[in-house]
């Protein structure tokens, strides 16, 4: 815990405002309570902590809860093109953590919308029931020094999106015995612009 000189002098850094230490939760509304719940309870591995008809809450780490959602019931669709949070994301330990998931959710007829190697990240997105669209990811580099690095190179510069992959490839790839360093290695490509975002905006 800070102490009160800590927090004295994290403070009144010349009125700079404090970053948080972590990112919480995430809270959600919903009229398919029940389908949404199962869905992340399955997706992310979580547990209900508390549940009651109008809410619950989900943990699946040492925070108590990291996703909550409302029941409201008669809520409209979500509209395309509409403003609001393009998607959230999960980090894995390694790849084939990742891709093993990708398997069992594909045993329970959850495919992915999107999967490519952003060059930071090798990444696998899905839509839930509402269509909030959710990233499963793993870093590709070793520090975040390295992937803040590969932000300012010529090849990022070019394509700040991503080289889409086939997951059933890095699977077999994985299986017989090639590298995990050398499949999040993101492979040369043309340029790709915002437009070539394979997700609704």
């Amino acid at each position: 815990m800070a102490s009160a000189a800590t927090v004295s002098t994290r403070a009144s850094g010349a009125g700079q405002i404090v970053s948080p230490v972590r990112l919480a939760h995430v809270v959600m509304r919903s009229s398919r309570f029940h389908e949404v719940l199962d869905w992340y309870k399955l997706v992310l591995g979580a547990h209900i902590v508390f549940e009651s008809e109008g809410i619950a809450f989900l943990a699946y780490d040492e925070e108590h809860h990291r996703i909550a959602v409302i029941n409201v019931p008669g809520l409209a669709e979500q509209p395309v093109g509409a403003a609001g949070v393009h998607h959230i994301a999960f980090t894995y330990e390694n790849l084939l953590v990742l891709l093993g998931n990708y398997e069992r959710l594909m045993e329970h007829d959850i495919a992915p919308l999107w999967c490519t190697n952003h060059g930071p990240t090798t990444s696998i997105y899905y839509a839930d029931p509402d269509g909030n669209q959710v990233e499963m990811q793993v870093d590709n580099f070793d520090t975040v020094e390295e992937a803040g690095d590969f932000f300012f190179t010529p090849q990022f510069e070019t394509n700040p999106i991503g080289v889409d992959f086939d997951p059933a490839q890095y699977i077999a790839r994985l299986k017989a015995g090639a590298d995990e360093a050398a499949l999040k290695t993101r492979p040369p490509s043309g340029p790709r612009g915002v437009e070539d975002i394979k997700l609704p905006r």
